[in-house]
């Protein structure tokens, strides 16, 4: 049987730069035999994620922009959240993301990259909440105190006293960083998101914020922090 963590690399692997994949390809990108690629690709179109083209390769199916929409109706605030995403993209010139907490799984659910971004789009949907910008601004907001630490990178928190010392410090600075903790040679810098209608109340409905590679970050971290919070601020206070 496919598993959840399983069926959502696979539909991860999809993107506007690479749209539709073949059996052989896939394979090879998954580091599995091509009988396997190819039972993971049947599973999926047949549950209706996926469609066959007639050139024999697969896509992603509409039905998964319909669940999107759906998705996204409940949550107003969302469709504002996606322009912002698109404008620290377009201005801070990198992978830019939203993430959100789905009971203590922190999931992307937004990400989009310039074309002269220094790193590839990341295919994770999962993310590991103590070794990422957005599972520590989200973890710290929601109060969760993670079950376990997620050993990503020598750079990764390893324990307790680490984690409380993090969380105290993103809760006295509003944004937080992730330097080479989760993948090697990349950071992340993420604020948190207040939906328009609770930013009096404080209530942090997502993480927003960029992702490069650790030389730009490393070299631009003052101005890269100093726009990201600005233009989400800016965004929070329309």
């Amino acid at each position: 049987m496919l598993s959840l963590q399983k069926a959502s690399t696979i539909l991860g692997a999809f993107s506007a730069e690479q749209p539709e994949w073949g059996v052989r390809a896939l394979a090879a990108h998954l580091g599995v035999p091509r009988a396997t690629a190819h039972a993971y690709l049947a599973g999926l179109t047949e549950a209706g994620f996926l469609r066959r083209t007639p050139a024999g390769k697969y896509r992603l199916s509409w039905h998964l922009a319909e669940m999107g929409a759906q998705l996204t109706a409940a949550l107003p605030w969302f469709p504002e959240a996606r322009a912002l995403i698109t404008r620290l993209a377009l201005e801070v010139r990198c992978v830019a993301f939203l993430c959100i907490l789905e009971g203590e799984e922190v999931v992307a659910t937004i990400r989009e990259r310039h074309p002269d971004a220094d790193i590839d789009l990341p295919m994770d949907i999962y993310l590991p909440a103590t070794a990422t910008a957005s599972g520590k601004i989200l973890y710290a907001h929601a109060e969760i105190t993670p079950r376990a630490f997620a050993t990503c990178t020598p750079s990764s928190i390893t324990s307790m006293d680490e984690w409380r010392t993090e969380v105290a410090k993103v809760r006295r600075l509003g944004y937080a960083y992730s330097i080479e903790e989760w993948v090697p040679g990349q950071c992340t810098l993420g604020v948190p998101y207040h939906a328009p209608d609770a930013q009096r109340g404080g209530t942090v409905v997502a993480a927003i914020g960029v992702q490069m590679s650790a030389g730009r970050y490393l070299r631009e971290e003052r101005q890269v922090r100093e726009r990201v919070l600005s233009i989400v601020r800016e965004a929070e206070a329309l």
